[in-house]
């Protein structure tokens, strides 16, 4: 039985822009991004993933750069989703519009009280072997989320603090990859949060990514099956991936990261199925 494409979404660059300062990548950026080379990498990366899966879009909003972000629209299980609540204000006008789509495109909505920070994907990633969704907190998104994500999917929340203010969100960081690879960088967790990841992926199924890579955005990659892609990786660590069976395709991202952002960024997969 053939299997169903993944799907997933993007927000074309239309309004992208460097202006504000909301994490330490953006500091010095405003304003030495271009436009259109942003355009032509996003399409890069568009087509790239559309070979192997179904890309859809939602509208870009004029004063809205950061909406191209979409992995922060919110996360997704099952037919259920979960819209951000942004801690930074700057971001705040998008919810609006993220919820819209949720709702025009079938997903039952949890309301989630707006008091709590929560901001989607980028800190809710579904383990791709176990039956638990890497969950973090300490920069963007509260602890108090926790619960209400593990209530509304039904699913167990392992939760994971961040400690490294350059990684905001674990998808900077942390990537959970086909079969129950993980591909991450420890120093941006704490004590606690290592010994978590440790007691539940075995170490032949540890991709550990040094300074210079995650530095790089190498974590903060789109995995469809056994092909990863991301902005840029070093020998050493293709090696790596590749001998655990994924082939990887680097695609030049360069103004996304003035922005804090890189590919997997750029994305929310809209097909996470049920754990058994």
């Amino acid at each position: 039985m053939k299997k169903n494409k993944d799907k997933i979404l993007m927000c074309p660059p239309d309004f992208f822009t460097v202006d504000y300062v909301i994490n330490p990548w953006m500091v010095g950026s405003e304003g030495s991004m271009s436009l259109d080379l942003a355009r032509q990498q996003w399409g890069q990366l568009r087509d790239a993933i559309e070979e192997y899966a179904e890309v859809v879009t939602i509208d870009p909003q004029p004063d809205l750069p950061d909406m191209v972000f979409t992995a922060n629209a919110g996360a997704v299980y099952g037919n259920k989703a979960i819209a951000s609540h942004f801690m930074p204000h700057e971001r705040r006008p998008e919810e609006a519009h993220f919820k819209a789509w949720f709702r025009d495109n079938g997903f039952e909505l949890l309301d989630l009280d707006d008091k709590i920070g929560f901001e989607g994907a980028g800190d809710c990633l579904n383990d791709r072997r176990g039956s638990w969704l890497w969950t973090g907190h300490g920069f963007r998104t509260e602890i108090e989320a926790h619960k209400e994500i593990q209530d509304f999917f039904d699913l167990e929340v392992v939760s994971i603090r961040l400690t490294d203010e350059r990684f905001y969100h674990i998808d900077t960081c942390f990537c959970p990859l086909t079969d129950g690879f993980l591909m991450y960088h420890p120093p941006a967790f704490d004590f606690d949060s290592r010994m978590a990841i440790e007691t539940r992926i075995p170490p032949h199924k540890r991709i550990i990514v040094d300074t210079i890579d995650a530095g790089n955005f190498a974590c903060n990659a789109v995995n469809i099956g056994d092909r990863v892609f991301l902005h840029r990786a070093s020998e050493p660590l293709k090696a790596r991936l590749m001998l655990a069976g994924f082939s990887v395709y680097e695609i030049e991202l360069t103004e996304f990261l003035k922005a804090g952002g890189s590919a997997k960024c750029l994305t929310l997969k809209l097909t996470e199925p049920l754990h058994a």
